[in-house]
């Protein structure tokens, strides 16, 4: 079975929080979600992206955004929006359709990640628009010998941050807390974490994870 071995790092983290990992390549950007997800220890609690932007391309299970580029792509297909502001100027909607429209919206669904990992080698991945934990995802090599139906971890270093942190600055933070006992938020902290599920990585433990929840559904 063809397959990618991949880097996935979370952006500003220090120590650098990243995994090693082997995936098959006839699959979706959703099962690729489901893979950072379980590697990188994140609860799924929030939107993401995927994006390509040398294809000014956005793959989201925002359907919000989806539903909205798909009413404005079929409302004004074939037509000239410029044109069309030129002679109405006052017409918001136009100038809404123009914005939306300059990048393409897709469910990551039925998309599969193989044409634009070979071609690009490398795919922005952000989780959580809030918190906005970016993710670069660079294709190592292409394994042509690859024996599972399913992602494995290979390498790893770096415990994900908890859930709703704060972003980068507040993980810092908490670190700060966490590892000081003498901090006067100490305790708090310790106790919400574990909350959060705040576990080191586990390189068994994650995989045990990928082969039970992660086996992909092949799109034709």
């Amino acid at each position: 079975m063809k397959a990618y071995q991949i880097k996935i790092e979370l952006v500003g983290s220090k120590p650098l929080i990243w995994r090693r990992i082997i995936i098959p390549s006839d699959v979706t950007f959703n099962y690729l979600h489901n893979i950072i997800q379980y590697s990188m220890g994140w609860l799924d609690y929030h939107l993401f992206e995927f994006e390509i932007k040398k294809e000014n391309l956005r793959i989201t299970n925002d359907d919000e955004a989806v539903d909205e580029y798909r009413y404005y792509e079929k409302k004004y297909k074939n037509k000239n929006i410029d044109a069309l502001i030129k002679l109405k100027p006052e017409n918001n909607e136009l100038i809404v359709a123009k914005a939306i429209l300059k990048t393409t919206v897709k469910s990551p669904l039925r998309i599969k990640i193989d044409t634009y990992l070979e071609k690009y080698k490398y795919i922005n991945y952000v989780y959580d628009f809030g918190d906005y934990w970016q993710h670069k995802i660079k294709l190592e090599k292409i394994v042509d010998d690859y024996k599972f139906g399913y992602a494995t971890i290979i390498d790893g270093n770096g415990t994900c941050p908890p859930e709703d942190v704060g972003g980068i600055d507040g993980y810092n933070r908490f670190l700060k807390a966490w590892n000081d006992p003498n901090d006067p938020e100490h305790e708090e902290t310790r106790v919400w974490g574990e909350s959060q599920h705040y576990i080191p990585f586990n390189i068994k433990f994650f995989n045990d994870a990928l082969k039970i929840c992660c086996t992909p559904k092949k799109v034709k």
